[in-house]
């Protein structure tokens, strides 16, 4: 198995005792597959993706990456936030390179890899340009291409369209879809969007909030991959399933507080 969550709990201490935001978290993902995890606010979908990013450590189990224990960050994962983390005073060009940048790449080699990456999210023309003059869409794709520069094995986002207007999401969509067929990167998202979930993921672990928990995993089979899907009825189907569970892990939720 490519990427594997062991028994992955997460605690935070507070005034009142631990807080428990992961608990019994298990995940077996192959490589090249899209995966979601969807949850609403609460679920420990953010905990959850800094555990295998390697920006925070579990307080019990693990991350494994092909073979390998996460102990930290590393060039084996790119990183894609819901905002864009660009620096307003680098060109396109120089935002692409700075993860090559600081890993010590020499810069013949990181020119060429930043450069390679904004040809394959279609941003050649824009190198030179400052963030200031692209859309939203268009930054987050530097992003996208920013992360696939070090060539990483696994492609972390964290809701990477939930800034993005419905008309430039749906594209978002679209392109993201065409660029892991292109490259066959392993995705791993995180998203509260149901509808979203469904139509990029092949498979999709919905998480039961305080404590985050795995209550349900689903392999997602559609006809295509294209916005026309949305009208089918096994997408609906799909849809309908996980709206109904979610609600139901947020009247649990409440239940437990009040």
């Amino acid at each position: 198995m490519f990427l594997q969550i062991n028994n992955l709990n997460k605690h935070f201490p507070t005034k009142q005792g631990n807080l428990v935001v992961l608990k019994d978290i298990d995940m077996a993902i192959e490589q090249g597959e899209f995966i979601c995890a969807v949850g609403a606010s609460g679920s420990g979908k953010s905990t959850l993706l800094r555990q295998i990013a390697g920006l925070d450590s579990p307080t019990s189990g693990e991350v494994k990456i092909d073979g390998e224990r996460v102990t930290g960050p590393g060039p084996d994962r790119g990183m894609v936030f819901q905002h864009y983390t660009l620096y307003p005073w680098m060109s396109v060009q120089h935002n692409t390179e700075f993860g090559l940048k600081l890993q010590g790449v020499p810069k013949k080699q990181r020119r060429e890899q930043a450069s390679y990456y904004l040809n394959v999210v279609g941003l050649t023309k824009f190198a030179k340009s400052l963030p200031k003059d692209l859309s939203g869409g268009m930054k987050q794709r530097v992003a996208i291409a920013r992360a696939l520069a070090s060539e990483p094995k696994v492609l972390l986002m964290d809701e990477p369209f939930g800034a993005l207007d419905i008309h430039t999401k749906e594209s978002m969509h679209e392109f993201i879809l065409d660029l892991w067929r292109r490259t066959n990167v392993t995705i791993f998202m995180i998203t509260h969007d149901v509808e979203e979930a469904v139509f990029l993921s092949n498979r999709i672990y919905a998480l039961g909030a305080r404590p985050g928990t795995v209550r349900k995993e689903m392999s997602i089979h559609l006809p295509e991959r294209s916005h026309t899907v949305k009208r089918h009825s096994i997408f609906h189907d799909y849809r309908d399933e996980l709206m109904e569970l979610m609600r139901r892990h947020g009247q649990e939720a409440v239940a437990a507080v009040a």
